[in-house]
C-alpha cells in the first residue's frame, strides 16, 4: 500500500489563544493527506465526483498525543488502512518535522456513494486497484 507524507507549516490562523493548533484543525490536516495520497495514487477527488461518486467521511477519529504550535513544520502521513465494501479507511500521523514522537493519529471512515442518489454503492474497480494495491 502507498503511503505518503506532506509538509505543512503551522499558520496563526490553526492555533488558539494558548498558541497550539486547535483540535479540529487536526481533521483538516487529515483531510490535506488524503487528497494527496488519492493524486498520488493517480485519482483524484475531482476524478471521482466527475465520474459521479463520492466518499463522504462516516466516522473520524483522533488520538491527541502532544501540540502542534504556530510555526511549526509537520509531516503528516497518510495511508489506506482498511478498504471492504463500500467502506475505505485513511490513517494518518502527526509528526513534528525531525521529530520520532506523533502528535496526533487517527484515521477516518468513509462510504462510496453515487453522487445522483447519494445511497452506498459499490467501489470503482480501478479506485480499488489504485488505492489498496498501488497499481
Amino acid at each position: 500500500m502507498k503511503k505518503i507524507t506532506i509538509e505543512y507549516r503551522v499558520p496563526y490562523a490553526d492555533t488558539d489563544m494558548m498558541g497550539v493548533v486547535y483540535y479540529g484543525n487536526y481533521l483538516t490536516m487529515f483531510e490535506r493527506a488524503r487528497n494527496e495520497l488519492m493524486r498520488a495514487c493517480g485519482y483524484t477527488y475531482k476524478e471521482c465526483e466527475a465520474e459521479g461518486w463520492g466518499l463522504p467521511v462516516t466516522h473520524a477519529e483522533c488520538n491527541y498525543r502532544a501540540s502542534a504550535k504556530y510555526d511549526d513544520l509537520l509531516e503528516i502521513s497518510a495511508w489506506v488502512q482498511a478498504q471492504k465494501g463500500v467502506r475505505l479507511e485513511i490513517a494518518c500521523e502527526i509528526r513534528r518535522k525531525g521529530e520520532e514522537g506523533v502528535l496526533v493519529n487517527g484515521f477516518t471512515r468513509h462510504a462510496f456513494i453515487d453522487l445522483k442518489t447519494f445511497r452506498p454503492c459499490p467501489p470503482p474497480e480501478r479506485f480499488v486497484a489504485i488505492m489498496t494495491e498501488g497499481k
